[in-house]
């Protein structure tokens, strides 16, 4: 397929795939997504398809990612209505947080530091360097150094569960 070819199956087929998928899954962003990628997908094999047969690769394509999509969503919980209390283990994990406590006690300061902000704040390794006011590589070095120390003091989670 040439390059014109492309273009032409692009506008001849691009609101009949669009169309398809939406009246499927009644998105638009979500079809919009689908027909980006078909044609993606298109344009990564156009040297493989005959300009005669675009359309059913085209829906093929289009049907397989809707199909890819819905079995990724299926398998998504919405968190609003999980229940946390099923999945809840804190009475059995009472001890769990005093050995981080104590792990972390001995740290120096600056690991316990950049660990906090990493693992119990969730800041990048750029944030943490801004914060404390080390490099970046700094902020890795100590960050992999404390975990590397509080492994060692924990040991194995099975012993501790």
């Amino acid at each position: 397929m040439k390059l014109e070819e492309y273009n032409i199956s692009v506008d001849q087929h691009s609101d009949g795939v669009y169309r398809f998928i939406l009246k499927n899954i009644k998105d638009e962003d979500k079809a919009r997504d689908i027909v980006q990628d078909s044609f993606e997908k298109l344009w990564r094999n156009v040297d493989n398809i005959n300009f005669l047969k675009v359309k059913s690769y085209l829906y093929t394509t289009a049907y397989r990612t809707m199909i890819d999509l819905i079995r990724r969503e299926k398998r998504k919980e919405d968190f609003d209505q999980v229940d946390i209390s099923a999945y809840s283990h804190s009475q059995h994990y009472t001890d769990l947080k005093e050995i981080l406590d104590q792990a972390l006690e001995r740290l120096s300061d600056i690991q316990r530091s950049v660990v906090l902000l990493r693992d119990y704040e969730g800041y990048n390794y750029q944030e943490i360097a801004d914060i404390t006011e080390l490099s970046e590589s700094q902020v890795k070095v100590y960050i992999y150094r404390a975990r590397k120390k509080m492994k060692e003091y924990i040991g194995h989670m099975e012993s501790i569960i």
